[in-house]
C-alpha cells in the first residue's frame, strides 16, 4: 500500500489548491497523474476538482488530511501546457485558478456519477481517425489573398499576424485555405493537427460552420458556444480534448478549449467586445488566444476590416506583422458607396428620411435587398405623460423599461423585470400616455404602413429568443425570401447576404457623445461592418451600385468623414494620436474594481478603503465614483480605477493588493477587472 499528496484545484473562492491524501489500495492500481479529475469531500459535500500536481509530503496536519474518493482515470489527462495556459489565466486576471480549470471544462465532466462521460467516451473512441483529406474544391483566390496564404503557410513557429481586410475581401477563404496546408501537411507525415477559429457570436457559427463542413467533409468538425446543450458540449470538448476533432469553431469559451495538437489559431472580428468576458473570471479570449500561440510556438491570425486600434499600434510598432487584403474577393464586387443624410434638413417625424425611403422604394423596384440598422430593440425607448413628465422609469435600476408594444410589456433590458404597459399615469392619472423615441419595432410598424407589399423581417434579442429562430431568419434572408431586412448589431457582420444592395443606418448619434472614450471605435467598426453587408455580388454597372445611407445630425464629424472614404487607417491613426495625448489605452495599463451594495455609499467607502491599502509611486488609484448605470436589480454599484505606464508594475501591484481586498472580509461584493473594456 502506497500514499501520495495530491494537490487538487477546486471552484471556489479561495486563492489555493488544497492538498488531498490518496492511498493506493494494491500495487496493482494506476497511479493519478497530474492533469485528471478527482472526486474528492469538500465541507459536507464531494466535488470535482483538478490534480495539479502529485507530491510524498505535505505540511498539513496528518488531522486534517483528507482522502480522495476517486479518480477520474477513464478520462486522459489534461496537458501540462493546458494547466499552464489556466494558471497564467488565473495570475493575469487575478483569479483563484480553480475558478478557470474547473468552469472552463464541461459540467457534465464534473457530475459525481460519470456515467454520462463513459457513453460519451465511448462515442468518441468509435470515431475514426481522417486518414486523407477530399479533393476540396476551394475558390480561387486573388493576388493579395495568394500572398497573404503563402505569408501565413510559411510560419513554422510563433508569430502573430493581423489580417486587415476590407469587407467582402475573402478573409474566411484566406483562414480555410490556411488550414488546409496545416492539415495536409498533418496527414502526410503523420503527426496530429488541430485548428482553432474563434468568431465573438453565437449567431455566426452556423454559416461558417456550414462552410468549414463542406470544404473538410472528410474531418470532424467541433463547435463550441454557450447555446449547447450539456450533453453536446461535453460531445464536442471531448472531441477535441482527443484530438478527433481537427478544427474547433467557437466563441470565446473556446481559447480555453483541451486541444492538444493544436497548430493554428484564427481569431475572425479580433476588434469585437464580445470576446471580452464580462462576469466571473473576466478574460480576453483574444489576448488569451495570442498568449496560447506563443506558449506552443504556432502561429495566430486576427482578423478584422476595423482592428482594435490595440492592435494596429502593435502592428505599427512591429509587435504584430500586418497583412492587407484591399479589395473584395468576388470579381464584379465593389465597396458600396457611402452617404449622409443631414437630418437637420431632411427631418424624420417616423424615425425615415424622404431619401432613405425613396432608396428603399429604388431597390424594391429593382428587386434587391435593403438591410436598416438600428442598435436599439424594442417599439420605444421609454413612454411618457405630457401632463406631469412621468417617464417609465425601472424601479429596480437607473435606466429606462422599454416598450414592447406587440407584447404589451414595458421590459428593463438591464434586470429583465417586466410590466404590463399602465393604461394611464401612475402619477396623475393622465390616460394619454406616448411613446417617445424608436426601437426596431416601431420602424417596422412605418415600414409595413410604407411598403405594404414589401416582405420585411425584423432580427433582434426579441424576435430570435427561441433556439435556432435566428439561423431560420437568416436562412430565409440569405434564400431570397425578404425584401427588408431590420435588425439589431445581430446582422451587422460576419453574414453574406448576396443580394442586398442598400444599407440605411437610423440614429448612429448618440455614439457620439458617450463618456466612453471607446465608443467611437465601436461606432466606427459597427458602422463599417454593416456597411459591408451592402454590394458583396453586385455588378458594378451603372445604376446598379450598392450604397450606405447614415441618417445623421452631425455630418461633418470626422468620424463620419473617415467612414465616406472607408478610410479605418487614418480612423485609427487619429484615435491613437487623441489616446496617446490623453494618457489611455494602449498607451497605459488599467484595471478596475467595482463594488456593490444596497446603499451606494456603503460601496464607495469600501473602495475608499481599498484604495489606501497599498501605497506605490508608480500606481494611480483614481477616486472611487458611481458607475454609470448606478443600480441594477436594486443593487448600488460603485467604481475604483487603477492606472500605470507598465503592464508589469500594475501586476506586481495587483498581487499583493487583491490578497489584501481578500483579508478586508467586507460583506461587500466586488470583482477587479484587468484591462477593463467598459468604464
Amino acid at each position: 500500500m502506497s500514499c501520495q499528496i495530491l494537490k487538487i484545484a477546486l471552484d471556489t473562492p479561495l486563492d489555493t489548491a488544497f492538498d488531498y491524501r490518496w492511498v493506493n489500495p494494491s500495487d496493482t492500481e494506476d497511479l493519478p497523474k497530474v492533469g485528471q479529475f478527482a472526486l474528492v469531500p469538500f465541507g459536507r459535500r464531494e466535488v470535482i476538482g483538478l490534480i495539479l500536481s502529485v507530491h510524498t509530503s505535505t505540511d498539513v496536519p496528518a488531522d486534517k488530511l483528507r482522502d480522495v474518493i476517486a479518480v477520474r482515470s477513464q478520462l486522459s489527462p489534461l496537458s501540462a501546457a493546458w494547466i499552464e495556459l489556466c494558471r497564467f489565466a488565473a495570475e493575469y486576471y487575478q483569479r483563484p485558478v480553480g475558478e478557470v480549470v474547473i468552469p472552463s471544462c464541461p459540467k457534465n465532466l464534473r457530475v459525481i456519477k460519470p456515467t454520462a462521460l463513459d457513453k460519451a467516451l465511448k462515442k468518441i473512441a468509435a470515431m475514426a481517425p481522417a486518414t486523407s483529406l477530399s479533393a476540396a474544391s476551394p475558390l480561387e483566390l486573388n493576388t493579395e489573398q495568394q500572398q497573404v496564404v503563402e505569408a501565413l503557410s510559411a510560419e513554422t513557429g510563433f508569430k502573430t499576424s493581423l489580417l486587415f481586410g476590407v469587407t467582402g475581401s475573402g478573409k474566411t477563404e484566406v483562414y480555410l485555405q490556411s488550414a488546409d496546408r496545416i492539415l495536409r501537411r498533418s496527414i502526410q507525415t503523420g503527426e496530429p493537427a488541430q485548428i482553432l477559429i474563434m468568431v465573438p457570436e453565437i449567431n455566426l457559427t452556423p454559416q461558417l460552420e456550414t462552410n468549414i463542413r463542406n470544404r473538410f467533409p472528410d474531418l470532424h468538425i467541433a463547435t463550441m458556444h454557450s447555446q449547447l446543450a450539456e450533453g453536446e458540449r461535453m460531445q464536442q470538448w471531448l472531441a477535441a480534448h482527443s484530438g478527433k476533432a481537427s478544427i474547433v469553431l467557437g466563441t470565446r469559451l473556446s481559447v480555453l478549449a483541451s486541444m492538444p495538437y493544436l497548430k493554428l489559431i484564427v481569431v475572425d472580428e479580433e476588434h469585437d467586445p464580445s470576446y471580452k468576458q464580462q462576469d466571473g473570471l473576466r478574460y480576453s479570449a483574444r489576448d488569451l488566444a495570442v498568449w496560447r500561440a506563443r506558449q506552443l510556438d504556432i502561429p495566430i491570425v486576427l482578423g478584422s476590416a476595423t482592428p482594435s486600434v490595440e492592435s494596429w499600434q502593435h502592428a505599427a510598432t512591429g509587435r504584430y506583422r500586418k497583412l492587407a487584403l484591399t479589395h473584395r474577393a468576388a470579381i464584379n464586387a465593389s465597396l458600396p458607396a457611402v452617404g449622409l443624410i443631414d437630418m437637420e434638413r431632411n427631418k424624420a417625424p417616423d424615425g425615415l428620411s424622404a431619401p432613405l425611403i425613396a432608396a428603399i422604394k429604388l431597390r424594391l423596384e429593382k428587386g434587391e435587398q435593403s438591410l436598416l440598422f438600428l442598435n436599439r430593440r424594442g417599439y420605444a425607448p421609454v413612454i411618457n405623460c405630457d401632463a406631469c413628465g412621468w417617464i417609465s422609469n425601472c424601479r429596480r435600476c437607473t435606466a429606462f423599461m422599454v416598450l414592447h408594444k406587440p407584447e404589451r410589456r414595458l421590459r428593463c433590458h438591464h434586470c429583465s423585470a417586466e410590466t404590463r404597459i399602465p393604461s394611464a399615469c401612475p402619477t396623475c392619472g393622465n390616460v394619454d400616455l406616448q411613446p417617445l423615441g424608436r426601437g426596431t419595432q416601431k420602424i417596422e410598424e412605418t415600414l409595413q404602413q410604407l411598403f405594404p407589399a414589401a416582405r420585411i423581417l425584423r432580427i433582434d434579442a426579441d424576435s430570435t429568443r427561441k433556439k435556432g429562430s435566428a439561423q431560420i431568419a437568416f436562412d430565409s434572408v440569405h434564400r431570397g425570401d425578404v425584401d427588408i431586412l431590420l435588425g439589431t448589431q445581430m446582422v451587422a457582420k460576419g453574414h453574406d447576404f448576396q443580394r442586398l444592395t442598400l444599407v440605411g443606418v437610423i440614429n448612429p448619434d448618440t455614439a457620439l457623445f458617450s463618456q466612453d472614450y471607446r465608443a467611437g471605435e465601436r461606432l466606427f467598426a459597427q458602422l463599417m461592418q454593416v456597411a459591408g453587408r451592402a454590394g458583396r455580388a453586385a455588378k458594378k454597372a451603372e445604376g446598379n451600385a450598392s450604397e450606405v445611407l447614415i441618417q445623421t445630425r452631425y455630418p461633418a464629424h470626422p468620424l463620419y468623414r473617415a467612414l465616406l472614404q472607408h478610410d479605418y487607417p487614418g480612423f485609427a491613426e487619429t484615435t491613437l494620436k487623441e489616446r496617446r495625448d490623453a494618457g489611455l489605452p494602449p498607451f497605459i495599463f488599467q484595471a478596475l474594481l467595482r463594488a456593490e451594495a444596497r446603499e451606494l455609499q456603503k460601496a464607495l467607502d469600501f473602495l475608499e478603503l481599498a484604495r489606501h491599502l497599498l501605497a506605490d509611486d508608480s500606481i494611480t488609484l483614481n477616486d472611487p465614483v458611481p458607475m454609470n448605470i448606478v443600480r441594477v436589480a436594486g443593487v448600488e454599484r460603485a467604481q475604483l480605477l487603477i492606472e500605470c505606464a507598465s503592464r508589469a508594475q500594475l501586476q506586481a501591484f495587483l498581487k499583493p493588493w487583491v490578497e489584501s481586498l481578500r483579508k478586508m472580509k467586507s460583506r461587500i461584493r466586488w470583482s477587479l477587472e484587468v484591462d477593463p473594456v467598459d468604464i
